[in-house]
């Protein structure tokens, strides 16, 4: 795939989308390979962990590409936002967890992107926002109903309406994102010594591809926090997450009871119970 690289760790694979010079906007081809990928990850039981994120260090993803846009139609734009919101979709409803690796801007697409991930790990020099209203259009790929049932009606609102940035920080005072990566001042000054400090462009470059690295170890470091989990149980608790957030209170619970029950008839579910049981009838 020409912009989309998958790359495997163990049972964790790593997506970035490989459009940096358009800082990773989606153009039609872009969200073809997405779902493709998508299709990949989903199949290989192998892979228990997915992390997001885009090439370079810039950019998470841009969103829609602008260029594209200016000059079609009501029935081409129709087209366009129905392709990403079924990519977006069907990330969404992956069964394993997926966490956004957010690394630099995430505007629109990007953020819209970003909210149908399970966990958001964001660098400390990320803008993320939903600017459509400032080149003529509402959000087109889940904007307006995914950004409220995260960070409520009023902050969505107030981020759509004005189509302003807010740093990591905003965002993750308003649990837009889980925790901000950011570089120590000893890590800020244990820089390359072939880097030249007094030039400020070469030492910026240096610092955000540290920041970079930090942000993808981060990620890899917490899903493996989850693959020491049962994979079963996880991804039952990740789809009685979502179902629960448009269900009524006493829906939610049934569905829980179910989801929990269901477990009992895995084989992991056993091993790991007499697995706990022995070490602490051993202590």
């Amino acid at each position: 795939m020409k912009y989309v690289q998958i790359d495997l760790s163990n049972d964790i694979a790593i997506l970035r989308i490989n459009r940096p010079e358009a800082l990773n906007a989606m153009n039609l081809d872009v969200i073809a390979e997405l779902t493709r990928a998508i299709d990949i990850i989903s199949a290989d039981d192998g892979i228990k962990v997915l992390i997001i994120t885009g090439a370079g260090e810039r950019s998470f993803c841009a969103g829609a590409d602008i260029s594209f846009m200016v000059n079609i139609d009501a029935v081409t734009a129709e087209k366009y936002a129905s392709s990403a919101q079924n990519m977006l979709n069907k990330l969404e409803k992956m069964e394993k967890p997926v966490i956004a690796a957010i690394n630099g801007f995430a505007l629109g697409g990007g953020c819209e992107l970003s909210l149908v991930c399970d966990i958001r790990f964001a660098s400390e020099n990320a803008k993320i926002g939903q600017p459509e209203v400032t080149i003529g259009i509402p959000p087109g790929w889940g904007g307006t109903q995914r950004l409220l049932r995260i960070v409520g009606p009023a902050k969505a609102k107030e981020m759509i309406f004005t189509g302003k940035m807010i740093s990591s920080t905003e965002a993750a005072d308003i649990g837009l994102v889980n925790q901000v990566i950011s570089l120590s001042d000893s890590e800020k000054s244990n820089l390359d010594p072939s880097v030249d400090q007094s030039n400020e462009k070469e030492k910026n470059i240096a610092l955000s591809k540290m920041l970079n690295k930090k942000l993808i170890e981060h990620s890899i470091s917490f899903a493996k926090e989850i693959t020491k989990n049962s994979f079963n149980a996880v991804r039952i608790s990740k789809m009685l997450i979502n179902k629960g957030m448009d269900a009524d209170i006493d829906t939610g619970l049934r569905l829980e009871i179910y989801g929990w029950a269901l477990c009992f008839a895995h084989e992991d579910r056993h091993a790991m119970m007499s697995s706990f049981l022995n070490k602490s009838n051993k202590k």
